[in-house]
């Protein structure tokens, strides 16, 4: 079974590799020796494909594979090596294409994708503290009327514009003189 991605198959796949990748962060216990190990689960699946089209319809298939890495979407996947991973939906982190001579509407491919999983939805905000908005609103008042300051800040800096204008042009030509 060749790879389908997008419900497009993949021509000549030479090689198709994943790498999985867990995270396990470790534990000591202040004064003792031993450790625990804490699993905070796995890392999404990456999945690369290295193959070649040679179809008249690859170049069709390099520029429909480029659309779905812009568009960032997740796309269908199907290949009979991750059924034991149970990859459904990928993202495709990378798309390297080149043109390969000998023949017209030939071209070496390296698809980098990233299983994608669904994002977990946000927990129930009821139970955040119910003043947590009148405390914002007043943050962002103080800050509004300290910016209320700014104006008149800036334009009291001007009259320092021309004495060191001139500072910086007398450091500049005493620079230029110790340099000769």
């Amino acid at each position: 079974m060749r790879p389908v991605l997008a419900g497009a198959e993949l021509p000549q796949v030479q090689d198709l590799t994943t790498n999985d990748l867990r995270a396990i962060a470790e534990h000591k216990a202040p004064g003792k020796d031993g450790s625990m190990l804490q699993n905070l689960g796995r890392a999404p699946t990456g999945v690369t494909v290295r193959g070649v089209a040679t179809d008249p319809r690859s170049l069709e298939l390099v520029e429909r594979l480029k659309a779905d890495l812009r568009t960032g979407a997740p796309v269908p996947f199907v290949a009979d090596i991750t059924t034991t991973t149970t990859i459904e939906q990928v993202l495709i982190d990378d798309l390297q294409v080149r043109q390969l001579a000998g023949k017209p509407d030939r071209y070496a491919y390296v698809l980098t994708l990233r299983e994608f999983i669904e994002p977990v939805e946000p927990a129930s905000t009821a139970a955040l503290d119910a003043d947590i908005l009148g405390d914002a609103t007043d943050l962002v008042d103080g800050l509004l009327d300290g910016l209320d300051l700014a104006l008149p800040f800036e334009t009291g800096l001007d009259r320092f514009v021309a004495p060191l204008t001139e500072l910086l042009e007398r450091l500049q030509t005493f620079r230029g003189a110790i340099e000769r």
